[in-house]
């Protein structure tokens, strides 16, 4: 007797939902969330509509998704700057060479951050996307005063420095920088304002 091998109930998953996931975001990042149809969507994945509300559901979902992936990457490369070998100085030039590498990236013209390019307009009226800024926000406060803090500790800042108020500063200082790629500054000014507020912090000695 002849057994037949038994086939895996269910269509096979023609897509890769990371990379999907990818595609999407690159479309958002593009045309920002109220901007971006859902035609454009499927055509970015390669997916149809069924197919995208199946693996995903609404454009919504899809965006908050992406929105959400984005900032965990974005806290994780934080946390690896601030624990790469090397002192405060070292681990901020990493920190915003990095983040300029990303906001430059990509075909065209600059796109900047995502999160910050995309979600600010979205924030007012939805909590749910407020709620993964706010994050994405205190995520990264949280992780540059840890590190000033540990650098506080070891005498490379002054023992009454005050640690959230420069964490304050380098954040703002990266999502200004994420603002001016989008509006076409050239790297080399993008790290010539990372290096004045990287020496503004260093410069600091303990008393």
């Amino acid at each position: 007797m002849v057994h037949k091998s038994e086939r895996p109930r269910g269509r096979p998953r023609a897509y890769d939902p990371d990379q999907a996931l990818a595609r999407a975001r690159d479309a958002f990042w593009q045309g920002g969330f109220s901007g971006t149809s859902l035609d454009e969507l499927a055509a970015a994945t390669g997916m149809n509509r069924p197919s995208l509300y199946a693996a995903f559901g609404d454009k919504r979902a899809l965006y908050l998704e992406a929105l959400r992936r984005t900032k965990d990457g974005l806290l994780a490369g934080t946390s690896a700057a601030m624990a790469a070998p090397g002192g405060l100085k070292a681990n901020l030039e990493l920190f915003f060479g990095k983040a300029i590498d990303a906001y430059l990236a990509g075909d065209g013209e600059a796109r900047g951050c995502f999160v910050i390019g995309t979600a600010l307009t979205e924030a007012v009226g939805d909590p749910d996307i407020k709620a993964i800024l706010h994050e994405t926000f205190t995520g990264l406060d949280s992780r540059l005063a840890e590190r000033l803090e540990r650098a506080r500790a070891e005498g490379e800042l002054p023992a009454d420095a005050d640690v959230e108020a420069l964490g304050y500063l380098l954040s703002a200082a990266v999502h200004g920088l994420a603002m001016r790629s989008r509006a076409g500054e050239p790297r080399e000014a993008l790290e010539g304002w990372a290096r004045g507020a990287i020496n503004h912090v260093t410069s600091l000695r303990r008393a």
